[in-house]
């Protein structure tokens, strides 16, 4: 894994834990905050992040309210603890 995976991993479980329990967040929100000026090409990386994370059972990744492969998923998903 490299430093940008590894920084995107980290993010998204700090936003996290910086949220409400019930809260979730966008993969966005951790590409921004890795690197603001070029977030938008960190977008598949930060959902493969998203991915790596649900497969350990550390995150879901949802959509429309419902538990998603983000690998499958086509358009806008969401990260959450597990419920």
């Amino acid at each position: 894994m490299d430093d940008v995976a590894a920084a995107l991993e980290r993010t998204i479980g700090e936003l996290l834990a910086g949220r409400r329990p019930e809260a979730s967040i966008c993969p966005s929100e951790a590409a921004r905050a890795v690197d603001p000026a070029g977030w938008r090409e960190l977008m598949p990386e930060a959902r493969a992040a998203a991915g790596r994370l649900a497969d350990a059972g550390v995150v879901e990744v949802t959509q429309g309210g419902e538990v998603v492969d983000v690998g499958t998923a086509r358009g806008p998903v969401r990260i959450r603890r597990p419920r």
